[in-house]
């Protein structure tokens, strides 16, 4: 796409994007009678998407093109751009092509290539649009000593692009049995010098760490794990994401749960949470179709409303985008205006670097 075509479609903004036909809904909103209220109409709300990942496990994307438009269509003023560390391997006996890496067993790799990806996407674009994209050094193993020489590496061939570093992966559901090589964690000593790094150049780092094991619901067995990067790096701002929760985590009582995240937000000063992906759906909302927050988890949101972020948490493709930004009305409806501004859009942008933050527009 050239300049002149992208500036269009970036001052076209969401009222000419709402018609471009990317509303792609599940069975319960598939058509306009069924969508729910959040799906309705122009956006409601100018958000700021802090979980994207410009390609899938794959590395296969839709492009920047597509991305733009889903972002002016659905109320998206900033991203956090991050690729994918990890690809999922077609085995010579499978006989289809993996989409995703659920699709079977083979297993999965780390890929450093991915940040190449994001890096290109984003020098493309017109330098009028790049305040909008907020790219992160993804593609290392978080278990390899020499993984911070990677984002080295990186911050040396794209001086003045990269605003953070992550998401990077620890303990995760099927995805840490399917991966190559030592199981990855929050604490692992190989991230020590990412964090620390990360805090030298003012970086906010996106951190995926499960609280526990898919098996193992009855006791938190990785908080411990996350609780020793916030401690051994306090001046590290670390976003956990998903607030720790992830699939197969149906037995943790939530209420209990929110009471454990309320003493590490008041503990960890360097802590955020981002509430991006099925964690929204399963377990902070009653569930589709009217994603009602919990009480509990509402009233922690409104006693930290400096400490959240949301995100579509969408990976390379756009089918499902609105839908995945825009849950997150039922959120903000329920919270107080200026708490609901904070946690649909400013919180993302408070942790960027302080000279990113200082050349942004103030709206």
């Amino acid at each position: 796409m050239d300049r002149r075509t992208f500036l269009k479609l970036a001052m076209a903004g969401v009222a000419a994007g709402a018609t471009q036909g990317i509303f792609a809904l599940d069975a319960l909103a598939k058509t306009k009678d069924t969508q729910p209220w959040f799906m309705q109409g122009a956006p409601q709300y100018t958000m700021s998407d802090a979980h994207f990942h410009f390609v899938d496990f794959l590395q296969h994307s839709d492009g920047m093109d597509a991305l733009l438009q889903a972002m002016n269509a659905n109320g998206v003023q900033h991203i956090m751009l991050s690729g994918m560390p990890l690809v999922k391997k077609w085995d010579k006996d499978d006989p289809a092509a993996p989409k995703y890496y659920l699709d079977n067993t083979s297993r999965a790799y780390w890929y450093s290539g991915t940040d190449y990806r994001v890096a290109h996407a984003v020098l493309r674009l017109p330098e009028e649009l790049r305040y909008r994209f907020h790219p992160y050094i993804c593609g290392f193993n978080g278990t390899d000593k020499y993984a911070v020489e990677h984002v080295q590496r990186m911050l040396d061939e794209f001086p003045g692009l990269w605003q953070g570093i992550g998401e990077i992966f620890g303990h995760r559901d099927d995805l840490t049995n399917m991966t190559y090589g030592e199981n990855a964690r929050a604490n692992h000593p190989a991230l020590d010098p990412v964090y620390d790094l990360a805090a030298r150049l003012d970086m906010p780092v996106n951190l995926h760490n499960n609280c526990t094991s898919r098996v193992q619901t009855k006791e938190l067995r990785y908080v411990y794990e996350v609780e020793g990067a916030l401690k051994n790096h306090p001046k590290t701002r670390i976003v956990w994401a998903h607030a720790g929760l992830s699939r197969y985590m149906e037995d943790i009582d939530q209420r209990a749960y929110t009471e454990m995240l309320r003493g590490m937000l008041d503990t960890y000063k360097n802590l955020w949470l981002d509430l991006s992906w099925l964690v929204y759906e399963n377990y902070v909302t009653d569930g589709m179709p009217q994603l009602v927050v919990h009480p509990y988890w509402l009233q922690l949101v409104e006693d930290f409303p400096d400490r959240f972020m949301v995100g579509s948490d969408s990976i390379g493709h756009m089918g499902t985008y609105a839908l995945n930004i825009r849950k997150y009305y039922t959120l903000f409806r329920a919270l107080p205006k200026d708490a609901a501004q904070k946690v649909a859009r400013d919180n993302f942008l408070s942790i960027l670097p302080q000279k990113v933050r200082e050349t942004l527009p103030q709206k």
